[in-house]
């Protein structure tokens, strides 16, 4: 009798265990690769496919909506989530790329206040919620400049006190804001000026004077590679992709917050994805508050809710303490930007095609 009802047990777990799996879903999550990745794929994607028995295939790619545009209108949508910023999340929510999230599955914060409410402003639309908060700011190496070292933004654009090559992301975005501030625009001041003819055409000269010298980088990665390599001696970067080399592997890397532009990362599901509630699951998972101070060990990005903000720690070295490095920390915010979602989902297509076509001159 033993022996039958042993085997019944280990029938029925066979069974539970087959259910189980049938059950299992698999998404596709997109996102910017490399360190930035990493952090989602051990505070995000991990944890909770222990928890659901889900499974996730992770890819990356380098911004723009044309790879989700081209999916949605084809009807053949293979990837489900996908990391943009707010201007990409609200103009793909108004084509219709995106779906509408039901924001009431998110979870409560941690200290039990509403998720709406705990969630910095800015960080919740129609189509997308925000995961982190970075910084667009530029670093240099340090053993290029023996002497008087860069520290505000206008040093970036100064060639004769501090020679070398530059590097700068291949996009409108960023550069603009950054050439006006470097030109002596206030950051409160930056959009309202850049609204106008005179003010475009005045970031466009100052990018002028230093053109002759950009290397042009498109991919995350590519920043600290080009210092490291001593392409240039300094560069635009997201301020996560040079701490991480300069924790880890001890290079020789600043980073100015100067005129530092903060971003928020925002997680969206493709319009017409198969697996929307599986999707919607792991985001209501990755956004609440534990998770978004868990990434944080790994890369120096704001979570975006209010609640994790006590919980961030210290690096995964152990050592390192993270709250100093967050582009969020009062200390690096006295000449900071935040990028304008309004003005880009507005503005981007024709900036954008002026900058790649005055890059091609």
């Amino acid at each position: 009798m033993k022996t039958i009802a042993n085997l019944l047990l280990a029938t029925a777990a066979t069974l539970a265990f087959t259910a189980a799996a049938a059950r299992a879903e698999q998404i596709t999550v997109v996102s910017w690769g490399g360190a930035y990745t990493k952090a989602q794929t051990e505070a995000y994607q991990k944890p909770w496919m222990a928890k659901t028995g889900n499974s996730i295939v992770s890819a990356d790619y380098n911004g723009g909506l044309a790879e989700v545009k081209s999916q949605v209108q084809s009807g053949n949508v293979t990837w489900d989530i996908i990391d943009v910023e707010p201007s990409e999340a609200v103009s793909g929510c108004n084509d219709g790329l995106f779906e509408k999230l039901d924001l009431t599955k998110l979870p409560k914060g941690a200290d039990g206040s509403d998720a709406k409410a705990d969630f910095v402003p800015g960080a919740l639309l129609d189509c997308a919620v925000g995961t982190i908060a970075y910084a667009n700011i530029f670093g240099y190496d340090s053993t290029k400049f023996p002497g008087a070292k860069p520290a505000k933004l206008a040093d970036f654009f100064d060639l004769k006190t501090f020679p070398g090559k530059r590097g700068m992301k291949k996009e409108s975005k960023v550069n603009l804001e950054m050439a006006l501030m470097a030109d002596g625009v206030a950051a409160a001041d930056v959009y309202k000026v850049l609204a106008t003819k005179e003010g475009v055409e005045r970031a466009f000269k100052k990018l002028e004077s230093i053109k002759s010298s950009v290397v042009w980088w498109e991919a995350g990665a590519q920043p600290p590679q080009l210092l490291a390599s001593g392409e240039v001696t300094m560069t635009t970067a997201y301020n996560g992709r040079l701490f991480t080399p300069m924790v880890t592997e001890g290079k020789p890397f600043v980073i100015v917050w100067d005129g530092q532009q903060q971003v928020f990362d925002m997680w969206a599901i493709l319009k017409g994805s198969k697996k929307k509630d599986v999707a919607m699951d792991f985001i209501s998972f990755s956004t609440s508050t534990q998770p978004l101070a868990d990434q944080a060990k790994y890369i120096p990005y704001g979570p975006t809710r209010k609640s994790s903000a006590p919980l961030v720690g210290k690096f995964m070295d152990g050592k390192t303490d993270m709250a100093p490095n967050m582009p969020t920390n009062p200390a690096n915010m006295g000449n900071s930007l935040v990028q304008s979602v309004s003005f880009w989902s507005e503005h981007y297509d024709e900036l954008n095609e002026r900058f790649v076509s005055w890059i091609g001159k």
